[in-house]
């Protein structure tokens, strides 16, 4: 089952015990509030990655002006965000960097059903 969730790009999944039943998390994508902030993000840099996930990426001026803040403080947090691998840094330097959400695997085509249950 893990072998086959991180095939297909998808995060490996979580087994917990609950009152005697094994019970099996299976999640699309990793990046919830709760496990960015179990990483140790700040508000603003969890609603960078919340707003990456929709918009597809992120410049440094987009960043500062999405949140008022300066360059420096942009750089930093951004720089942290890439640390954890969350973002990777695409382009040249200055203007040109964007940042994007690190995947392991291209998106899966949704509407794909497997037969094969591992």
């Amino acid at each position: 089952m893990i072998a086959a969730c991180v095939n297909w790009g998808l995060p490996e999944p979580e087994f917990e015990l609950v009152t005697g039943d094994l019970v099996v998390t299976i999640r699309k994508d990793i990046y919830t509030e709760d496990y960015l902030k179990n990483l140790g993000l700040n508000e603003r840099q969890i609603k960078a990655v919340m707003d990456v996930k929709g918009r597809n990426e992120i410049t440094n001026a987009g960043y500062r002006k999405r949140f008022g803040i300066s360059d420096r403080t942009a750089l930093r947090d951004l720089t942290v965000i890439c640390e954890k691998g969350i973002f990777q840094k695409v382009g040249a330097r200055g203007r040109e960097t964007k940042y994007i959400l690190t995947r392991h695997k291209p998106d899966i085509n949704p509407t794909y059903q497997s037969t094969n249950i591992i």
